[in-house]
């Protein structure tokens, strides 16, 4: 279980180290993301997408310039 752990964290930060230019990027990018990461862990797809985008969209709202 630690190594699927370990992989879901390097997925979602290499997903999430291409945020996407517009709110349409990053809504699919961020649900890319959450729903990886909870195949990974087995858990809720959907909630995982809902987690992704939203934290996707909070990140490059308060960091723009990263994004």
């Amino acid at each position: 279980m630690r190594a699927q752990s370990l992989i879901a964290a390097l997925s979602l930060c290499g997903l999430a180290a291409a945020c996407g230019d517009t709110t349409g990027e990053r809504i699919i990018y961020g649900g890319g993301a959450g729903a990886l990461g909870a195949a990974v862990l087995d858990a809720n797809l959907v909630t995982g997408a809902a987690v992704g985008v939203a934290a996707n969209l909070v990140y490059c709202e308060q960091n723009p310039r990263k994004c």
